[in-house]
């Protein structure tokens, strides 16, 4: 394979590589740098590669794990795993149902851990070619992607974020664009309603699934602000100073499993804005 197809097939593989350390490392600037490294020792190998996105992939983890290990001030010592037989529980893939406090709890993790959990329960990559790239065998591939997913499943008590928390990181994510963090933020089956004065207002009459309800507020809701209706944490739209519009957030297990917008007068009557001083579930 000349230079200019190597360079052409990384370039169609970066996104890819970039979304893998992206989500290993939770940097982007980092992960950025990971990929270019990567590509850097693409340039200067002269080994007949059989395989450049396969070869990229793993360059890429293992520099990410690298990454990892860095971070980490003294050795941890690795749990020995036994031989034993798969359970075919390990299979189940929770990245998509673990809600935002999953980056807290991975940080808790190993940097085998981490990489075996990331690549397969977000990307879904089989345990042989996990255990190649950590140089391990599949079995314990399986069993340290299994140790991480329990940790994650059952995350300390401390790690579990609050419902304010969740409300803003989610009205953030809308503002900003970040279509990724806001699937992350929404539960599989998460809804958005309205009461008949919202309709009225404009809002949609309902809206059924994450990547729907994403899609709507990506790169929307500029005009919203954090507040309190009652004592729950929501966020309402705000014209001239007074609240027209509620999102009355319900948080599930972490995640948001709805929204409804609300503009009953009974509902307004109760807004009372929030700052960072206020912030309470």
């Amino acid at each position: 394979m000349g230079a200019v197809e190597r360079t052409e097939v990384f370039e169609a593989e970066r996104p890819r590589l970039l979304r893998i350390a992206a989500r290993v490392l939770d940097d982007p600037t980092e992960a950025e740098d990971v990929v270019q490294q990567a590509w850097l020792r693409l340039d200067r190998t002269d080994a007949d590669i059989e395989s450049l996105p396969a070869w990229l992939t793993t360059v890429t983890t293992r520099l990410c794990l690298d990454r990892l290990r860095a971070r980490i001030p003294a050795p941890q010592a690795e749990i020995p795993m036994a031989e034993t037989a798969p359970d075919p529980a390990d299979d189940i893939a929770l990245a998509e149902t673990v809600g935002l406090a999953l980056q807290v709890v991975l940080d808790r993790l190993t940097p085998q851990e981490r990489i075996a959990f990331v690549l397969h329960d977000s990307f879904g990559f089989d345990f042989s070619t996990i255990a190649a790239i950590l140089d391990t065998t599949p079995v314990n591939a399986r069993k340290l992607a299994s140790r991480a997913r329990s940790k994650v499943v059952q995350p300390a008590a401390e790690d579990q974020l609050a419902d304010w928390e969740i409300v803003d990181a989610f009205m953030a994510a809308a503002k900003g664009g970040d279509f990724d963090r806001l699937m992350r933020l929404l539960a599989p089956d998460a809804a958005l309603s309205a009461d008949d004065a919202a309709i009225l207002a404009g809002t949609p009459h309902g809206i059924e699934g994450a990547r729907e309800v994403a899609t709507f507020f990506n790169g929307s809701a500029h005009a919203a602000l954090p507040v309190f209706v009652g004592e729950r944490p929501a966020a309402a739209w705000f014209n001239r100073g007074t609240a027209m519009v509620v999102f009355d957030f319900t948080i599930t297990d972490g995640v948001v499993a709805g929204i409804t917008f609300r503009a009953a007068p009974e509902v307004l009557a109760r807004v009372a804005r929030r700052d960072g001083e206020e912030r309470r579930d």
